[in-house]
């Protein structure tokens, strides 16, 4: 948070050079370079300004998950708080579909269809997200798509026949593409070393959206009846709750909210502090960068079936075991609620296999974790016990959340001018593979929902092989190191790639040479024992330090 400028000169406001080490409850870096500082604390010191210490480019380097601070903390709380109340509003159907498909006379075709339709039209959005935050910003994108969508929440209360209730489902999942706002909003305000760890718990709670209205919405739902209205006025009456949450949080957004640490993009670009991309750049070098589409698939098999269990897994115990709509509701429940520890677990994790083994740990962590998910997920379709089908499903739900929250501490690292374009390409994986894996195993009778459980469990073990084919010249990939050749080896070399010769004379490329430096901690144990200084040019002549 901003100091007093009488202040910023005081001994102790500048958290230049701060270790991290202070007795604080917080997540920090914390490597073989820290140590404490000798700079004397200056009146023009940028970095007097910031609550967090930082890194060359003003990413905090620390953690505090109870801190408001602005810009960082303010700007992840409000990202997975937004993502949140879409989830909750996407999926606040699923709980009452017993009481919906009645009112509604649908079929179990009618139900998978809707089902699909939810997660599809986020595939488009979360690819438009990515440009928005690459050239307005996550505040506008975020603000924007949760004020436009709620009333589409909102028309849900009116629908009276299958064909309404499926395009309604379908609307209403546009505003999906939040996430990809929220994982691009943490990863430009927080230090690579940390980022599987701040992505996992932004994500994570925000995907908790999905356990949360499991119980909220069936609780808002006998709160209305009580009340006097009968059940099918009761559901229609309910929807209003997610829909002011999401008008609630888009003006949070855009009135506290602030889109890169040192302040909004186009102010920032207004005052020529940062330029201004242009689009048709930033989707070239995102889609020629084969590990875009490793990644669509790879959450396409993670949270893809996290979104596919969300829309089926309350009615599956509802039918399968017999249970009162709220009891299945809970059981539910506590599958979306594990995303509360199971998404920040996975990324804590690829943090500190990186830490130790670099960006080959981050990718052996993502196939254990997402191959295990696969393991639990066919264990519960086979489950004919309800103790044992809660267990397979909570184990499964820490196995596939993990896995997702692995994912996103690597996409960061895929490309810093794409990386927004990037997000949203594997975000809309997510979409598109729990639109697949409904269209396959849970729109027909064609499977019962416990075998088609089990088979989405293979199908998600197959394409998880996909990680190993994600190599990164400068680290390596599962099965092979980094590349020999002593220019390609280099961080400056993969990142600077992505700027034209002409582009690299204008000085365009130094926020992708900061990067690059401060990346350097995915070689892992290589990095304590290279003896590159930082300050050593890259092969174009420009330092690293800029």
């Amino acid at each position: 948070m901003a100091q007093n400028n009488e202040d910023e000169g005081s001994i102790g406001t500048s958290m230049h050079g701060v270790t991290a080490r202070e007795q604080v409850f917080s997540f920090s870096v914390q490597g073989e370079e820290d140590g404490p500082s000798s700079r004397t604390v200056r009146f023009d010191d940028p970095t007097a300004k910031f609550a967090l210490p930082v890194d060359s480019e003003h990413r905090a380097t620390a953690f505090k998950p109870f801190s408001f601070a602005k810009p960082h903390m303010r700007a992840f709380h409000l990202g997975w708080i937004s993502f949140f109340t879409c989830f909750i509003s996407t999926f606040a159907a699923a709980p009452l579909v017993p009481i919906i498909r009645d009112n509604l006379d649908l079929t179990k075709s009618d139900i998978g269809n809707a089902g699909v339709a939810s997660v599809s039209g986020a595939i488009f959005s979360r690819l438009a997200m990515g440009a928005v935050c690459d050239l307005l910003g996550a505040r506008y994108g975020t603000a924007f798509l949760l004020m436009l969508s709620a009333p589409t929440v909102f028309s849900m209360s009116f629908v009276s026949d299958a064909g309404g209730y499926l395009s309604v489902r379908f609307m209403i999942g546009f505003c999906l593409a939040t996430f990809v706002s929220c994982q691009y909003w943490t990863s430009v305000m927080f230090n690579g070393k940390i980022i599987g760890l701040v992505n996992g718990c932004a994500g994570g709670w925000g995907d908790m959206g999905g356990g949360v209205t499991q119980l909220l919405m069936p609780m808002v739902f006998h709160v209305i009846k009580l009340a006097g209205a009968t059940p099918f006025t009761a559901w229609r009456i309910a929807f209003f709750v997610p829909g002011f949450l999401q008008v609630i949080m888009g003006i949070l957004v855009l009135t506290l909210g602030q889109d890169l640490p040192d302040g909004n993009l186009s102010t920032l670009q207004k005052r020529g502090e940062v330029s201004k991309d242009k689009f048709t750049k930033v989707f070239w070098y995102a889609v020629l960068n084969y590990r875009t589409y490793v990644l669509f698939f790879l959450y396409g098999f993670s949270m893809g079936i996290e979104m596919t269990i969300n829309n089926v897994i309350s009615e599956y115990f509802f039918d399968r075991f017999q249970l009162e709509l709220h009891t299945a509701g809970m059981i539910a429940a506590s599958f979306g609620m594990a995303n509360f520890f199971a998404r920040p677990l996975g990324g804590y994790a690829s943090d500190i296999s990186a830490r130790f083994f670099g960006m080959r740990g981050r990718l052996w962590t993502l196939w254990i974790l997402q191959t295990c998910g696969g393991i639990f997920c066919v264990w519960l379709g086979r489950a004919t016990s309800l103790p044992i089908a809660i267990l397979a499903m909570m184990l499964f739900s820490v196995g596939v959340q993990a896995a997702c929250g692995a994912i996103f501490g690597i996409v960061p690292f895929v490309s810093r001018r794409s990386l927004g374009i990037i997000s949203g390409l594997t975000g809309a994986g997510g979409n598109f593979g729990s639109g697949l894996t409904q269209l396959i195993f849970f729109s027909s009778s064609r499977f019962h929902t416990a075998d088609g459980l089990s088979l989405m469990g293979i199908m998600g073990m197959i394409f998880t092989l996909l990680v190993a084919f994600i190599h990164f010249p400068q680290w390596g990939s599962m099965f092979f190191g980094p590349t020999s050749d002593d220019k390609k080896s280099k961080e400056e070399h993969y990142y600077a790639a992505e700027w034209t010769e002409e582009e690299k004379r204008q000085g365009l490329h130094e926020g992708s040479l900061k990067f690059a430096e401060n990346s350097r901690s995915e070689r892992g144990r290589k990095a304590a024992s290279d003896g590159s200084s930082p300050s050593t040019p890259p092969e174009n002549g420009n330092p690293a330090h800029v």
